[in-house]
């Protein structure tokens, strides 16, 4: 018989604190079998426990601010309420964490919180380590990343692993779930690191190993646009981008990939090539449509009046687009009869409908050349008609070069006064002697050249050839007084008076034994002379140095050229110029020894 003065100490199979058994259990006698066997159905009450555990509790009942829970021990624990997610019911089997058997008081100490964390870490952790996914909402931004609640836990996704390429905007992503792979664990610290773009990756090359077998050149295939720059569009096909390039969207002119497609947007597409070496897909769509330019000579026969939209202007003509995929070009020379376009622009402008002619169709090279000047009458043709060679005809001067004036004679018709059409009397330097821009002058036509689209003018010839009276007026003999106003290799040329210009031969300076006109006056400088010879039908006079006054001596004005930005017809070749001088001291062969237009 035990004794029972001191009875034994039973410790439990968990190796907790050794339990009393109640001296009245002693006050009736019990043979040994019958107090092994007693002893044995008290230890199964008992559940066996250990700090550090989750261990199985039972809610006995709830009060205001804590569940009280039975784990099996002599004493019941208690955990605050708002450790639950959702509250529990009396009964209730729940887990909780053991973190003491007991405290100051006796009292079990308990923790739903570290119970839950426990288990989620268990499962977190066998995740990771069979490489599995794991379901997750994003919540928040952070730097470097997003912060994602895994099974209640805050786990760190850096911006790197959220797609396969940078995400813009991450705030339209909160709040959304997703599945991600977990590519780092710290249990002590707490840390969990997760990527999507691991599960992306694979996703992607599982499907790109189906399309590699279903792609092929020539299909048409759906997907969605994801990127657009500025040389065209990438389009997901579903596991594979494809890069729709800008001149493969459409025929016609396109400025920019948005004018044609959206990110987003669902669009077909065909196949046009594939390198999986180098990972890439071309597409296109126009391919999806009839080539334009097929049979286009038929369409738009030479001579044929069309109508299209100016899409873009360039240094030498204008594009103009008559349906989408067909434009022709019309050339600046074929933009206006009478103008002298110097750019497109001061006759089109983008967007502008313009009328034109087909005149040339090359279908091979792409290419229409169009005229808009062919749509109407070609006004050089009825020149020669409205204005007949010797006809008296009004103009205003329009612009001045160093061989002439253009002198406008009807809108968009210039014709040329040649410099050496400009006065009888007077060899002209300068236009500018003579005229000034903006004047209105009175001209006879001379010729009419119409294939090269020139009209020859006379100043002139509009007025009376004043040599018929300068014979009569200056007779030989006739003393007078002049200024010199250009030096010549044999001679000087003398300013007269009223536009008449003499010359003198270098033999008729009155000095001896000068080898240059240089050596005896100066440009600019007075002399009293006598006429020579007056020759009317060749338009010259010739005079001899009498005498050298004593006055000052005043250089003649250059005529000084503005440059002129105005449109000109261009400049045709100058008349020819033979120049010729007499023999010292012979006046009779003074002849054509001042140079003199033929």
């Amino acid at each position: 018989m035990p004794d029972t003065q001191n009875p034994p100490a039973l410790d439990t199979q968990g190796g907790g604190p050794g339990i009393r058994v109640r001296p009245d259990l002693y006050d009736e006698s019990y043979s040994e079998e019958e107090y092994q066997e007693m002893l044995s159905m008290y230890e199964g009450t008992m559940a066996s426990i250990a700090e550090g555990e989750i261990v199985q509790s039972k809610v006995l009942r709830i009060t205001e601010n804590a569940v009280i829970l039975d784990v099996g021990f002599k004493s019941e624990g208690s955990v605050p309420l708002d450790e639950f997610k959702d509250r529990p019911s009396e009964g209730d089997e729940v887990e909780v964490f053991l973190e003491h058997l007991e405290d100051s008081d006796g009292a079990v100490v308990l923790s739903k919180k570290k119970a839950d964390f426990m288990r989620v870490w268990e499962k977190i952790r066998h995740a990771y380590e069979a490489d599995e996914p794991v379901e997750g909402t994003l919540m928040k931004k952070i730097k470097g990343g997003v912060v994602v609640s895994v099974m209640g836990v805050d786990a760190f996704l850096p911006g790197s692993q959220i797609a396969l390429r940078r995400v813009p905007n991450i705030d339209e992503l909160l709040g959304q779930s997703f599945l991600f792979k977990i590519i780092k664990l710290n249990k002590r610290r707490r840390n969990i690191v997760v990527s999507r773009r691991v599960i992306l990756e694979t996703e992607r090359a599982e499907k790109r190993g189906h399309l590699m077998k279903e792609l092929e050149v020539g299909q048409l295939r759906k997907g969605v646009v994801k990127n657009i720059t500025d040389f065209g569009a990438f389009i997901d096909l579903g596991g594979v981008d494809g890069l729709l390039h800008i001149t493969d969207m459409s025929y016609g002119r396109v400025s920019h990939p948005s004018e044609v497609v959206a990110i987003s947007q669902e669009v077909e597409v065909k196949i046009l090539d594939i390198d999986w070496d180098r990972e890439r897909i071309s597409l296109g769509m126009k391919q999806l449509s009839p080539y334009p330019w097929k049979d286009v000579a038929a369409k738009y026969p030479v001579g044929t009046r069309v109508q299209g939209k100016v899409v873009s202007i360039t240094n030498y003509g204008a594009f103009v687009e008559l349906e989408p995929g067909i434009e022709g070009l019309v050339h600046i020379s074929e933009m206006s009869w009478t103008r002298n376009v110097r750019h497109p622009s001061k006759i089109v402008s983008i967007g502008e409908t313009i009328e034109a002619v087909v005149l040339k169709v090359d279908e091979s090279d792409e290419k229409i050349s169009l005229g808009m000047k062919q749509t109407e009458q070609d006004p050089w043709m009825t020149l020669p008609t409205r204005y007949p060679i010797g006809s008296r005809i009004a103009g205003k001067v329009r612009n001045l070069t160093s061989f002439g004036a253009f002198v406008e004679i009807e809108p968009g018709i210039d014709g040329l006064i040649h410099i050496s059409d400009m006065s009888w009397t007077k060899r002209v330097q300068h236009p500018s002697e003579v005229v000034k821009k903006g004047d209105a002058v009175d001209v006879m036509v001379l010729n009419i050249d119409v294939d090269n689209k020139r009209i020859s003018l006379g100043l002139k010839q509009a007025e009376e050839d004043p040599w018929l009276r300068i014979g009569e007026n200056y007779p030989v003999g006739t003393a007078m007084r002049g200024r010199v106003v250009r030096l010549m290799d044999k001679g000087v040329v003398v300013d007269l008076g009223d536009d008449l210009e003499g010359f003198v031969p270098m033999s008729q300076l009155g000095k001896e034994d000068i080898t240059q006109p240089g050596e005896a006056v100066q440009e600019g400088q007075v002399v009293e002379c006598v006429v020579l010879e007056v020759d009317p039908i060749h338009h010259r006079i010739v005079v001899g140095v009498t005498g050298y006054p004593d006055e000052p001596i005043i250089p003649p004005q250059r005529p000084v050229v503005e440059p002129d930005d105005e449109e000109a017809p261009e400049a045709p070749p100058e008349a020819p110029v033979a120049l010729e001088a007499p023999a010292a001291g012979d006046v009779a062969e003074v002849d054509a020894a001042e140079p003199k237009v033929e």
